[in-house]
């Protein structure tokens, strides 16, 4: 079967004006997972990524600590997050009372994320995208993926929301489950499938080797 390794992008710039970049510690996450991926000798037939700036920005800083050709990284939209800040914005002006303060903590923004993300699926506001379309095309990723040569192993580079939707569809869980997973993958953390025209599998869920190392335990992040 055919191999795909899904990571979600290194640490984001959350609170910045631009999320959609990576931090500096954020490059070196990408660059870190990179240096444990030579260390072992491995390496990647094809490599993918959404087209997100934190998507090409995390490709790149693992190539470079793996030691491989960044121009061979291919953009597939398809591998894009969900626009989370309009599903917010939405849910905002449907229950203005549960918009997080200013001065609210991180605990505060999840909480509000997981209510408006019910309210999306639920199709209860519509922020643009609906969640069906997200589900569609979230599923058109992974029949690519899945029509990978046989012993082929490919990199993927995504976000939270589109990896947990993956792994949602690969385990033929109910909707909610996007929200849990979502919530727990940390940045630039592994997934591992095996792909075959007419199945995929998860191997490993949401693994950090490169980060859990007593010196690096501290910059494991969410965001």
């Amino acid at each position: 079967m055919a191999e795909f390794f899904t990571v979600r992008h290194g640490q984001a710039s959350f609170g910045a004006a631009d999320y959609d970049k990576l931090s500096e510690l954020g490059w070196r996450q990408a660059r870190w997972l990179g240096e444990h991926w030579m260390d072992l000798g491995a390496g990647f037939d094809r490599i993918l990524c959404g087209d997100l700036l934190r998507h090409r920005e995390t490709a790149r800083g693992i190539c470079e600590g793996a030691g491989l050709d960044h121009s061979r990284v291919e953009v597939l939209s398809q591998l894009n997050e969900f626009d989370f800040q309009a599903v917010m914005h939405t849910y905002g002006e449907l229950d203005p009372g549960a918009v997080p303060g200013t001065g609210a903590g991180r605990s505060d923004y999840y909480r509000f994320l997981k209510k408006a993300m019910r309210a999306w699926i639920r199709a209860d506001i519509h922020p643009g995208e609906t969640w069906v379309e997200f589900e569609q095309r979230v599923s058109e990723a992974l029949a690519i993926l899945a029509d990978s040569p046989r012993g082929s192993r490919t990199l993927v580079v995504s976000s939270g929301g589109a990896i947990a939707m993956m792994v949602r569809t690969v385990m033929e869980a109910g909707p909610e489950a996007v929200i849990k997973l979502n919530m727990q993958i940390r940045n630039t953390a592994v997934s591992h499938f095996f792909a075959s025209p007419d199945n995929i599998s998860l191997h490993s869920f949401n693994h950090i080797p490169h980060l859990e190392h007593r010196e690096r335990r501290e910059f494991i992040t969410y965001s």
